[in-house]
Protein backbone atom coordinates (compact mmCIF):
# COMPACT_ATOMS: atom_id res chain seq x y z
CA UNK A 1 0.00 0.00 0.00
CA UNK A 2 1.30 3.23 -0.70
CA UNK A 3 2.79 5.54 1.72
CA UNK A 4 1.33 9.11 1.07
CA UNK A 5 2.71 11.62 3.80
CA UNK A 6 2.13 15.57 4.19
CA UNK A 7 4.79 17.88 3.61
CA UNK A 8 3.99 20.71 5.66
CA UNK A 9 6.04 23.99 6.21
CA UNK A 10 9.04 24.13 8.49
CA UNK A 11 10.00 26.98 11.42
CA UNK A 12 9.84 30.02 9.40
CA UNK A 13 11.06 32.24 12.07
CA UNK A 14 7.65 33.08 12.85
CA UNK A 15 6.49 34.38 9.93
CA UNK A 16 2.66 34.29 9.26
CA UNK A 17 0.70 33.96 6.17
CA UNK A 18 3.32 34.85 3.90
CA UNK A 19 2.35 34.36 0.20
CA UNK A 20 3.85 31.70 -2.29
CA UNK A 21 5.28 33.22 -5.39
CA UNK A 22 6.90 30.14 -7.02
CA UNK A 23 5.80 26.36 -7.46
CA UNK A 24 9.13 24.49 -7.83
CA UNK A 25 7.50 21.15 -8.58
CA UNK A 26 4.48 19.30 -10.33
CA UNK A 27 2.47 16.29 -9.51
CA UNK A 28 4.27 12.89 -10.57
CA UNK A 29 7.78 14.75 -10.15
CA UNK A 30 9.96 12.66 -7.87
CA UNK A 31 11.78 14.76 -5.45
CA UNK A 32 14.63 13.99 -3.17
CA UNK A 33 14.67 15.51 0.56
CA UNK A 34 15.45 18.69 1.12
CA UNK A 35 14.81 19.40 -2.09
CA UNK A 36 12.32 23.21 -2.66
CA UNK A 37 8.65 22.64 -3.14
CA UNK A 38 7.59 26.36 -2.86
CA UNK A 39 9.15 29.74 -2.61
CA UNK A 40 7.61 31.93 -0.03
CA UNK A 41 8.26 35.76 0.02
CA UNK A 42 7.18 37.92 2.81
CA UNK A 43 8.01 41.70 2.80
CA UNK A 44 11.33 40.83 4.76
CA UNK A 45 12.53 37.60 3.53
CA UNK A 46 12.60 35.08 0.44
CA UNK A 47 12.71 31.35 1.31
CA UNK A 48 11.66 27.77 0.14
CA UNK A 49 10.01 25.25 1.32
CA UNK A 50 11.91 21.67 1.33
CA UNK A 51 10.49 18.62 0.98
CA UNK A 52 10.65 16.87 4.59
CA UNK A 53 11.64 13.35 2.76
CA UNK A 54 11.53 11.84 -0.65
CA UNK A 55 9.22 10.59 -2.77
CA UNK A 56 6.60 11.30 -5.45
CA UNK A 57 4.48 14.09 -5.61
CA UNK A 58 1.13 12.84 -5.49
CA UNK A 59 -0.67 15.88 -4.84
CA UNK A 60 -0.31 19.92 -4.80
CA UNK A 61 -2.26 21.74 -2.07
CA UNK A 62 -1.55 24.93 -2.94
CA UNK A 63 -1.02 27.36 -6.04
CA UNK A 64 0.57 30.69 -6.75
CA UNK A 65 -1.08 33.50 -4.48
CA UNK A 66 -2.36 31.22 -1.64
CA UNK A 67 -0.52 32.07 1.83
CA UNK A 68 0.83 29.81 4.02
CA UNK A 69 2.19 29.32 7.80
CA UNK A 70 4.01 27.27 9.41
CA UNK A 71 2.03 23.89 9.49
CA UNK A 72 0.61 24.79 6.68
CA UNK A 73 0.01 21.43 3.92
CA UNK A 74 2.00 22.10 0.93
CA UNK A 75 2.07 18.60 -1.01
CA UNK A 76 1.07 14.94 -0.63
CA UNK A 77 4.45 12.88 -0.99
CA UNK A 78 4.54 9.06 -1.84
CA UNK A 79 7.38 8.19 0.32
CA UNK A 80 10.09 6.27 -0.68
CA UNK A 81 10.61 2.93 1.02
CA UNK A 82 7.57 3.56 3.02
CA UNK A 83 9.30 3.99 6.78
CA UNK A 84 8.13 7.50 8.23
CA UNK A 85 11.33 9.04 8.15
CA UNK A 86 11.82 12.50 9.14
CA UNK A 87 7.86 14.16 8.72
CA UNK A 88 7.64 17.99 9.47
CA UNK A 89 5.40 18.87 12.78
CA UNK A 90 2.21 17.23 12.14
CA UNK A 91 -0.03 20.48 12.61
CA UNK A 92 -3.30 19.72 11.52
CA UNK A 93 -4.72 22.46 12.69
CA UNK A 94 -2.47 24.98 10.62
CA UNK A 95 -3.93 24.12 6.70
CA UNK A 96 -2.62 25.76 3.69
CA UNK A 97 -4.44 29.23 3.31
CA UNK A 98 -5.30 30.66 0.33
CA UNK A 99 -7.13 33.94 1.23
CA UNK A 100 -5.84 36.52 3.17
CA UNK A 101 -4.37 36.89 6.77
CA UNK A 102 -6.51 36.65 10.18
CA UNK A 103 -8.72 39.29 10.83
CA UNK A 104 -7.80 39.16 14.39
CA UNK A 105 -4.03 40.47 13.51
CA UNK A 106 -3.29 44.17 12.61
CA UNK A 107 -2.12 44.61 9.07
CA UNK A 108 1.07 46.45 10.19
CA UNK A 109 1.82 43.40 12.42
CA UNK A 110 1.87 41.62 8.54
CA UNK A 111 3.85 43.93 6.66
CA UNK A 112 6.64 43.22 9.32
CA UNK A 113 6.98 40.09 10.63
CA UNK A 114 10.68 40.53 10.92
CA UNK A 115 9.99 42.58 13.97
CA UNK A 116 8.74 39.88 16.65
CA UNK A 117 12.74 39.93 17.21
CA UNK A 118 12.73 41.29 20.63
CA UNK A 119 14.77 44.96 20.51
CA UNK A 120 17.76 45.08 23.73
CA UNK A 121 16.55 44.95 26.84
CA UNK A 122 17.94 48.77 27.15
CA UNK A 123 15.91 50.23 24.68
CA UNK A 124 12.80 50.90 27.00
CA UNK A 125 14.33 54.26 28.55
CA UNK A 126 14.48 56.05 25.21
CA UNK A 127 18.33 56.79 23.31
CA UNK A 128 21.44 55.46 24.02
CA UNK A 129 23.79 53.17 21.64
CA UNK A 130 21.75 49.63 21.30
CA UNK A 131 22.72 46.37 19.59
CA UNK A 132 20.73 45.54 16.79
CA UNK A 133 20.67 41.41 16.67
CA UNK A 134 19.66 39.07 14.22
CA UNK A 135 16.39 37.56 14.95
CA UNK A 136 14.69 34.20 14.80
CA UNK A 137 15.07 33.06 11.09
CA UNK A 138 13.59 29.66 10.95
CA UNK A 139 16.66 27.98 12.89
CA UNK A 140 19.34 28.55 10.37
CA UNK A 141 22.48 29.15 11.75
CA UNK A 142 25.97 29.80 10.26
CA UNK A 143 23.92 32.16 7.20
CA UNK A 144 26.38 34.44 4.78
CA UNK A 145 25.69 37.82 4.58
CA UNK A 146 25.71 38.95 1.05
CA UNK A 147 24.81 42.31 1.04
CA UNK A 148 25.39 45.04 3.66
CA UNK A 149 22.63 47.77 3.06
CA UNK A 150 23.70 50.43 5.71
CA UNK A 151 26.97 52.49 6.11
CA UNK A 152 28.16 53.96 9.88
CA UNK A 153 26.00 57.31 9.65
CA UNK A 154 23.39 56.58 8.46
CA UNK A 155 20.07 57.51 9.94
CA UNK A 156 18.16 54.27 9.45
CA UNK A 157 13.75 53.72 10.76
CA UNK A 158 12.64 50.79 12.53
CA UNK A 159 12.49 47.28 10.58
CA UNK A 160 14.69 49.14 8.04
CA UNK A 161 17.14 46.10 6.41
CA UNK A 162 20.52 46.79 7.17
CA UNK A 163 21.84 43.69 5.89
CA UNK A 164 20.43 40.93 3.99
CA UNK A 165 21.47 36.86 4.31
CA UNK A 166 21.08 33.94 2.03
CA UNK A 167 21.22 30.45 2.63
CA UNK A 168 20.85 27.64 0.48
CA UNK A 169 16.99 28.11 1.18
CA UNK A 170 15.98 31.51 1.94
CA UNK A 171 17.01 35.30 1.82
CA UNK A 172 16.16 37.33 4.46
CA UNK A 173 16.82 40.87 5.88
CA UNK A 174 17.65 42.10 9.39
CA UNK A 175 16.18 44.45 10.36
CA UNK A 176 17.32 47.41 12.79
CA UNK A 177 15.29 46.46 15.97
CA UNK A 178 15.32 50.81 16.75
CA UNK A 179 15.44 53.85 14.89
CA UNK A 180 18.56 56.01 15.05
CA UNK A 181 22.27 56.44 13.73
CA UNK A 182 24.68 53.74 13.05
CA UNK A 183 27.72 53.93 14.92
CA UNK A 184 29.42 50.89 14.17
CA UNK A 185 28.75 47.58 12.34
CA UNK A 186 29.77 44.36 13.50
CA UNK A 187 29.61 42.48 10.33
CA UNK A 188 30.82 42.53 6.34
CA UNK A 189 29.96 40.65 3.28
CA UNK A 190 30.84 37.18 3.49
CA UNK A 191 30.79 37.10 7.31
CA UNK A 192 28.31 34.45 8.39
CA UNK A 193 25.73 34.94 11.34
CA UNK A 194 22.89 32.62 13.66
CA UNK A 195 19.88 33.72 15.39
CA UNK A 196 21.17 36.46 18.00
CA UNK A 197 24.52 37.80 16.59
CA UNK A 198 24.91 41.37 16.98
CA UNK A 199 24.89 42.92 13.70
CA UNK A 200 25.38 46.52 14.47
CA UNK A 201 25.28 49.48 17.12
CA UNK A 202 22.67 52.14 16.85
CA UNK A 203 22.35 55.10 19.09
CA UNK A 204 18.73 55.10 19.59
CA UNK A 205 16.66 57.93 18.41
CA UNK A 206 15.28 60.14 21.24
CA UNK A 207 12.04 58.23 22.08
CA UNK A 208 12.26 55.04 20.47
CA UNK A 209 8.84 52.56 21.20
CA UNK A 210 10.06 50.80 23.97
CA UNK A 211 9.57 47.03 22.71
CA UNK A 212 8.95 45.18 19.30
CA UNK A 213 6.64 42.92 20.59
CA UNK A 214 3.99 45.50 21.23
CA UNK A 215 1.83 46.66 18.12
CA UNK A 216 0.21 49.96 18.81
CA UNK A 217 -2.03 49.71 15.94
CA UNK A 218 -3.81 46.65 17.22
CA UNK A 219 -7.25 47.45 17.16
CA UNK A 220 -9.55 47.07 19.72
CA UNK A 221 -12.54 44.17 19.82
CA UNK A 222 -15.00 45.47 18.13
CA UNK A 223 -13.52 48.10 15.72
CA UNK A 224 -14.20 48.50 12.29
CA UNK A 225 -10.98 46.37 10.57
CA UNK A 226 -11.70 48.40 7.44
CA UNK A 227 -10.01 51.22 10.04
CA UNK A 228 -6.58 49.53 9.66
CA UNK A 229 -4.77 50.40 6.25
CA UNK A 230 -2.18 47.46 5.08
CA UNK A 231 0.99 49.32 5.28
CA UNK A 232 2.18 46.96 2.07
CA UNK A 233 -0.57 48.85 -0.03
CA UNK A 234 0.86 52.32 1.54
CA UNK A 235 4.29 52.11 0.25
CA UNK A 236 3.64 52.61 -3.69
CA UNK A 237 0.19 53.41 -4.05
CA UNK A 238 1.60 54.00 -8.12
CA UNK A 239 2.71 50.18 -8.38
CA UNK A 240 -0.18 48.08 -6.74
CA UNK A 241 -2.27 48.24 -9.95
CA UNK A 242 0.23 46.91 -11.91
CA UNK A 243 2.31 44.39 -9.75
CA UNK A 244 0.27 43.33 -6.57
CA UNK A 245 -1.01 40.03 -5.26
CA UNK A 246 -4.23 40.27 -4.04
CA UNK A 247 -5.80 37.83 -1.49
CA UNK A 248 -9.59 38.87 0.54
CA UNK A 249 -10.52 36.97 3.67
CA UNK A 250 -13.95 35.03 3.38
CA UNK A 251 -17.23 37.37 3.72
CA UNK A 252 -15.25 39.87 2.23
CA UNK A 253 -14.41 41.46 6.37
CA UNK A 254 -11.18 42.73 5.31
CA UNK A 255 -9.37 45.19 3.42
CA UNK A 256 -7.37 43.35 0.74
CA UNK A 257 -4.04 42.89 1.52
CA UNK A 258 -1.79 43.90 -1.48
CA UNK A 259 2.09 42.45 -1.62
CA UNK A 260 3.99 44.87 -3.75
CA UNK A 261 6.57 43.34 -5.42
CA UNK A 262 9.18 46.71 -5.85
CA UNK A 263 8.75 46.78 -1.59
CA UNK A 264 9.74 43.77 -1.14
CA UNK A 265 13.56 43.87 -1.45
CA UNK A 266 15.10 46.85 -2.07
CA UNK A 267 16.68 48.47 -5.89
CA UNK A 268 20.01 46.51 -5.05
CA UNK A 269 18.82 43.39 -4.48
CA UNK A 270 17.68 41.89 -7.53
CA UNK A 271 14.03 40.31 -7.19
CA UNK A 272 14.63 36.45 -7.37
CA UNK A 273 13.97 33.50 -5.33
CA UNK A 274 16.74 31.42 -3.23
CA UNK A 275 17.17 29.10 -6.33
CA UNK A 276 17.45 30.88 -9.11
CA UNK A 277 20.38 33.07 -7.09
CA UNK A 278 22.18 29.60 -7.21
CA UNK A 279 21.31 28.83 -10.30
CA UNK A 280 22.35 32.69 -11.30
CA UNK A 281 25.21 31.96 -9.47
CA UNK A 282 26.52 28.72 -11.09
CA UNK A 283 26.22 30.27 -14.90
CA UNK A 284 27.37 33.65 -13.41
CA UNK A 285 24.93 35.72 -14.62
CA UNK A 286 24.75 39.34 -13.08
CA UNK A 287 21.01 39.50 -11.79
CA UNK A 288 20.99 43.31 -12.26
CA UNK A 289 21.40 43.00 -15.36
CA UNK A 290 18.47 41.80 -16.11
CA UNK A 291 14.85 42.29 -15.82
CA UNK A 292 12.09 40.07 -14.55
CA UNK A 293 9.26 38.65 -16.95
CA UNK A 294 7.22 37.30 -13.98
CA UNK A 295 4.65 39.34 -11.86
CA UNK A 296 5.45 42.41 -10.05
CA UNK A 297 9.03 41.69 -12.35
CA UNK A 298 10.43 38.71 -10.12
CA UNK A 299 13.31 36.82 -12.26
CA UNK A 300 12.49 33.13 -13.30
CA UNK A 301 14.78 30.41 -14.25
CA UNK A 302 13.61 31.23 -17.74
CA UNK A 303 14.63 34.61 -17.86
CA UNK A 304 18.25 33.67 -17.04
CA UNK A 305 18.39 30.68 -19.25
CA UNK A 306 17.24 33.35 -22.43
CA UNK A 307 19.78 35.68 -21.18
CA UNK A 308 22.60 33.20 -21.54
CA UNK A 309 21.21 31.72 -24.56
CA UNK A 310 21.19 35.36 -26.33
CA UNK A 311 25.07 35.85 -24.95
CA UNK A 312 25.83 33.30 -26.59
CA UNK A 313 24.22 34.25 -29.53
CA UNK A 314 25.80 37.13 -29.65
CA UNK A 315 23.28 39.45 -28.19
CA UNK A 316 25.88 40.53 -26.06
CA UNK A 317 24.41 41.36 -22.30
CA UNK A 318 21.89 42.31 -23.52
CA UNK A 319 18.91 39.43 -22.12
CA UNK A 320 16.51 38.29 -24.27
CA UNK A 321 14.05 40.03 -22.02
CA UNK A 322 15.10 42.93 -23.58
CA UNK A 323 17.43 44.20 -19.92
CA UNK A 324 19.98 46.85 -21.13
CA UNK A 325 23.92 45.60 -20.36
CA UNK A 326 24.82 47.22 -16.89
CA UNK A 327 28.02 49.08 -17.29
CA UNK A 328 31.65 47.18 -17.64
CA UNK A 329 28.92 44.47 -17.42
CA UNK A 330 28.96 41.23 -20.44
CA UNK A 331 31.12 41.11 -23.08
CA UNK A 332 29.35 43.90 -24.75
CA UNK A 333 30.26 42.36 -28.42
CA UNK A 334 29.33 43.50 -32.02
CA UNK A 335 27.26 41.12 -34.02
CA UNK A 336 29.58 39.26 -35.97
CA UNK A 337 30.27 40.54 -39.72
CA UNK A 338 27.98 39.21 -42.23
CA UNK A 339 30.22 39.20 -45.64
CA UNK A 340 29.16 38.10 -49.30
CA UNK A 341 32.73 37.00 -50.03
CA UNK A 342 31.90 36.03 -53.65
CA UNK A 343 31.44 38.74 -54.94
CA UNK A 344 35.43 39.39 -54.36
CA UNK A 345 36.27 36.54 -56.13
CA UNK A 346 36.35 32.63 -55.76
CA UNK A 347 35.48 30.78 -52.88
CA UNK A 348 35.24 27.34 -50.97
CA UNK A 349 33.03 26.58 -48.33
CA UNK A 350 34.06 24.07 -45.61
CA UNK A 351 32.03 23.20 -42.37
CA UNK A 352 34.36 22.66 -39.66
CA UNK A 353 34.95 19.05 -37.65
CA UNK A 354 32.85 18.25 -35.35
CA UNK A 355 36.56 18.04 -32.69
CA UNK A 356 37.11 21.51 -34.19
CA UNK A 357 33.11 22.66 -33.21
CA UNK A 358 33.41 21.84 -29.51
CA UNK A 359 37.02 23.10 -29.51
CA UNK A 360 36.26 25.94 -30.77
CA UNK A 361 33.40 26.58 -27.96
CA UNK A 362 35.51 25.28 -25.16
CA UNK A 363 38.33 27.87 -26.42
CA UNK A 364 35.77 30.61 -26.74
CA UNK A 365 34.30 30.52 -23.57
CA UNK A 366 38.04 29.99 -21.80
CA UNK A 367 39.29 33.10 -23.46
CA UNK A 368 36.31 35.00 -22.62
CA UNK A 369 35.95 33.69 -18.66
CA UNK A 370 39.39 32.88 -17.76
CA UNK A 371 41.78 36.07 -17.02
CA UNK A 372 45.29 34.72 -18.97
CA UNK A 373 48.13 35.58 -17.97
CA UNK A 374 51.42 34.21 -19.59
CA UNK A 375 54.38 33.74 -18.16
CA UNK A 376 57.36 32.93 -20.53
CA UNK A 377 60.98 31.02 -19.20
CA UNK A 378 64.20 29.50 -20.52
CA UNK A 379 65.36 26.02 -19.55
CA UNK A 380 68.91 24.57 -20.35
CA UNK A 381 68.09 21.11 -21.83
CA UNK A 382 71.66 20.55 -22.85
CA UNK A 383 72.02 17.37 -20.76
CA UNK A 384 68.73 16.45 -21.06
CA UNK A 385 69.33 16.12 -24.66
CA UNK A 386 72.25 13.93 -24.38
CA UNK A 387 70.38 12.02 -21.96
CA UNK A 388 67.53 11.32 -23.96
CA UNK A 389 69.27 10.67 -27.07
CA UNK A 390 71.81 7.67 -25.20
CA UNK A 391 68.45 6.04 -23.81
CA UNK A 392 66.65 6.17 -27.30
CA UNK A 393 69.93 4.61 -28.67
CA UNK A 394 69.89 1.64 -25.56
CA UNK A 395 66.54 0.41 -26.40
CA UNK A 396 66.12 0.83 -29.97
CA UNK A 397 65.88 -2.80 -30.27
CA UNK A 398 62.80 -2.75 -28.23
CA UNK A 399 61.61 0.04 -30.18
CA UNK A 400 61.34 2.08 -27.22
CA UNK A 401 61.80 5.87 -27.81
CA UNK A 402 62.02 8.28 -25.32
CA UNK A 403 60.46 12.24 -26.49
CA UNK A 404 60.98 15.25 -24.38
CA UNK A 405 57.28 15.51 -23.58
CA UNK A 406 57.57 12.73 -21.53
CA UNK A 407 60.43 14.12 -19.67
CA UNK A 408 58.53 17.38 -19.22
CA UNK A 409 55.40 15.49 -17.82
CA UNK A 410 57.74 13.93 -15.06
CA UNK A 411 59.55 17.15 -14.26
CA UNK A 412 55.67 18.65 -14.44
CA UNK A 413 54.26 16.48 -11.82
CA UNK A 414 57.28 17.52 -9.40
CA UNK A 415 56.75 20.95 -9.61
CA UNK A 416 53.03 20.31 -9.43
CA UNK A 417 53.66 18.77 -5.54
CA UNK A 418 55.45 22.01 -4.66
CA UNK A 419 53.01 24.37 -5.89
CA UNK A 420 49.62 22.64 -4.97
CA UNK A 421 47.46 25.49 -6.41
CA UNK A 422 48.85 24.76 -10.27
CA UNK A 423 47.05 21.63 -9.68
CA UNK A 424 43.66 22.96 -8.39
CA UNK A 425 40.23 23.95 -10.04
CA UNK A 426 37.59 27.15 -8.55
CA UNK A 427 34.09 26.69 -8.97
CA UNK A 428 31.69 27.98 -10.86
CA UNK A 429 30.85 31.05 -7.89
CA UNK A 430 34.61 31.62 -8.08
CA UNK A 431 34.72 31.22 -4.12
CA UNK A 432 36.12 27.89 -3.83
CA UNK A 433 38.86 26.09 -4.59
CA UNK A 434 39.23 22.40 -4.84
CA UNK A 435 43.06 21.10 -4.83
CA UNK A 436 43.70 17.53 -6.00
CA UNK A 437 45.71 14.86 -4.66
CA UNK A 438 46.05 12.69 -7.77
CA UNK A 439 48.39 14.41 -10.65
CA UNK A 440 46.38 13.15 -14.14
CA UNK A 441 48.55 15.64 -16.96
CA UNK A 442 46.94 15.90 -20.13
CA UNK A 443 49.05 16.24 -23.18
CA UNK A 444 47.49 18.15 -26.44
CA UNK A 445 47.84 15.85 -29.48
CA UNK A 446 47.40 17.16 -33.27
CA UNK A 447 45.05 15.13 -35.23
CA UNK A 448 43.55 15.21 -38.75
CA UNK A 449 40.09 16.02 -37.12
CA UNK A 450 41.48 18.41 -34.98
CA UNK A 451 42.84 19.42 -31.61
CA UNK A 452 42.89 16.64 -28.38
CA UNK A 453 43.89 16.14 -25.19
CA UNK A 454 44.34 12.80 -24.03
CA UNK A 455 45.24 12.29 -20.42
CA UNK A 456 48.24 10.37 -18.74
CA UNK A 457 46.44 9.13 -15.55
CA UNK A 458 48.64 9.21 -12.15
CA UNK A 459 51.84 10.24 -13.64
CA UNK A 460 53.57 10.72 -10.37
CA UNK A 461 53.13 7.01 -9.66
CA UNK A 462 55.19 6.09 -13.53
CA UNK A 463 58.78 6.11 -14.68
CA UNK A 464 59.87 8.14 -17.81
CA UNK A 465 59.28 4.37 -20.15
CA UNK A 466 56.43 4.39 -19.23
CA UNK A 467 54.79 7.69 -19.99
CA UNK A 468 56.22 7.64 -23.14
CA UNK A 469 54.93 4.30 -23.61
CA UNK A 470 51.31 5.46 -22.94
CA UNK A 471 51.72 9.02 -24.37
CA UNK A 472 52.73 6.53 -27.93
CA UNK A 473 49.57 4.60 -27.33
CA UNK A 474 47.02 7.37 -26.40
CA UNK A 475 48.70 9.48 -29.65
CA UNK A 476 47.86 6.60 -32.27
CA UNK A 477 43.86 6.03 -30.43
CA UNK A 478 43.91 9.99 -31.22
CA UNK A 479 45.00 9.59 -35.05
CA UNK A 480 43.16 6.89 -35.78
CA UNK A 481 40.18 8.89 -34.15
CA UNK A 482 39.13 5.94 -31.33
CA UNK A 483 39.81 8.08 -28.24
CA UNK A 484 36.96 7.38 -25.51
CA UNK A 485 35.89 9.96 -23.20
CA UNK A 486 37.62 8.19 -20.50
CA UNK A 487 40.82 8.62 -22.37
CA UNK A 488 40.46 12.89 -21.82
CA UNK A 489 38.38 13.67 -18.39
CA UNK A 490 39.93 14.16 -15.18
CA UNK A 491 43.15 16.22 -16.27
CA UNK A 492 44.81 18.47 -13.80
CA UNK A 493 47.57 20.20 -15.85
CA UNK A 494 48.11 20.18 -20.01
CA UNK A 495 51.11 20.48 -21.95
CA UNK A 496 51.33 21.80 -25.52
CA UNK A 497 54.55 21.20 -27.13
CA UNK A 498 55.14 23.03 -30.53
CA UNK A 499 58.82 21.78 -30.51
CA UNK A 500 58.53 19.72 -33.14
CA UNK A 501 57.37 22.15 -35.39
CA UNK A 502 58.67 25.55 -34.27
CA UNK A 503 58.54 28.73 -32.71
CA UNK A 504 59.83 30.96 -29.92
CA UNK A 505 57.09 31.56 -27.66
CA UNK A 506 52.78 31.21 -27.67
CA UNK A 507 50.30 31.63 -25.11
CA UNK A 508 48.31 28.55 -24.77
CA UNK A 509 44.99 28.74 -23.38
CA UNK A 510 43.83 27.21 -20.38
CA UNK A 511 41.84 24.62 -20.22
CA UNK A 512 38.95 24.85 -17.44
CA UNK A 513 38.18 24.04 -15.34
CA UNK A 514 42.46 23.60 -14.73
CA UNK A 515 44.03 26.80 -14.00
CA UNK A 516 47.03 26.44 -15.78
CA UNK A 517 48.61 25.32 -19.16
CA UNK A 518 52.12 24.91 -19.76
CA UNK A 519 53.40 25.53 -23.60
CA UNK A 520 56.65 24.47 -25.13
CA UNK A 521 58.15 25.80 -28.48
CA UNK A 522 61.26 24.63 -30.27
CA UNK A 523 64.54 24.11 -28.56
CA UNK A 524 67.56 25.72 -30.24
CA UNK A 525 71.19 26.63 -29.01
CA UNK A 526 72.18 29.97 -27.91
CA UNK A 527 75.11 31.11 -26.18
CA UNK A 528 75.07 31.27 -22.50
CA UNK A 529 77.35 33.44 -20.30
CA UNK A 530 79.01 30.70 -17.62
CA UNK A 531 81.09 33.37 -15.79
CA UNK A 532 83.82 33.38 -18.00
CA UNK A 533 82.94 33.15 -21.54
CA UNK A 534 79.66 32.50 -23.84
CA UNK A 535 78.83 28.29 -23.90
CA UNK A 536 76.80 27.30 -26.73
CA UNK A 537 73.81 25.43 -24.63
CA UNK A 538 70.20 24.09 -26.01
CA UNK A 539 67.52 26.04 -24.49
CA UNK A 540 63.72 25.11 -24.57
CA UNK A 541 61.29 28.19 -24.69
CA UNK A 542 58.61 27.53 -21.74
CA UNK A 543 55.42 28.86 -21.67
CA UNK A 544 52.99 29.20 -18.80
CA UNK A 545 49.71 30.40 -18.70
CA UNK A 546 47.56 30.85 -15.45
CA UNK A 547 44.24 31.98 -13.97
CA UNK A 548 45.25 34.86 -12.44
CA UNK A 549 42.12 34.50 -10.13
CA UNK A 550 43.96 31.79 -8.37
CA UNK A 551 47.56 32.15 -9.28
CA UNK A 552 49.62 35.50 -9.10
CA UNK A 553 52.75 35.89 -10.96
CA UNK A 554 55.25 35.66 -8.46
CA UNK A 555 53.87 32.04 -8.10
CA UNK A 556 54.03 31.86 -11.51
CA UNK A 557 57.33 32.87 -12.28
CA UNK A 558 58.69 30.45 -9.44
CA UNK A 559 56.41 27.70 -11.22
CA UNK A 560 58.20 28.32 -14.18
CA UNK A 561 62.02 28.64 -12.98
CA UNK A 562 61.64 25.45 -10.57
CA UNK A 563 60.54 23.69 -13.35
CA UNK A 564 63.54 25.24 -15.82
CA UNK A 565 66.27 24.13 -12.89
CA UNK A 566 64.79 20.47 -12.46
CA UNK A 567 64.69 20.12 -16.52
CA UNK A 568 68.41 21.11 -15.93
CA UNK A 569 69.29 18.09 -13.64
CA UNK A 570 66.61 15.64 -13.78
CA UNK A 571 68.27 13.76 -10.68
CA UNK A 572 66.26 16.79 -8.88
CA UNK A 573 63.25 15.12 -9.78
CA UNK A 574 63.97 11.96 -7.50
CA UNK A 575 64.45 14.63 -4.12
Amino acid sequence: MADLKEARVPDIGGFDDVPVIEVLVAVGDTVSVDQGLVTLESDKATMEVPAPFAGVIKELKVKVGDTLSEGGVVAIIEAEGGDAQAEAPAKAEAPAKTEAPKAEKPAAEKAAPAAKAEAPKAQSGGGGAQESKVPDIGGYDDVPVIEVLVAVGDTVEKDQGLITLESDKATMEVPAAVAGVIRELKVKVGDTLSEGAVVAIIEAAGDAPAAASEPAAAPAKGTDDNAVEPVAAQAKPDKIAEASIEHRAPGGGNPPVRFDADAILPDKVPYASPAVRLFARELGVDLTQLKGSAKGGRIIREDVQSFVKSALQGGGAKAASGAPAAAGGGLNLLPWPKVDFAKFGEIEVQELGRIQKISAANLARNWAMIPHVTQHDDADITDLEALRVQLNKENEKAGIKLTMLAFLIKASVAVLKQYPRFNSSLDASGENLTLKKYFHIGFAADTPNGLVVPVIRDADKKGVMEISQEMSALAKKARDGKLGPADMQGGCFSISSLGGIGGTSFTPIVNAPEVAILGVSKSAMKPVWDGKAFQPRLTLPLSLSYDHRVIDGAAAARFTATLAQLLGDMRRVLL
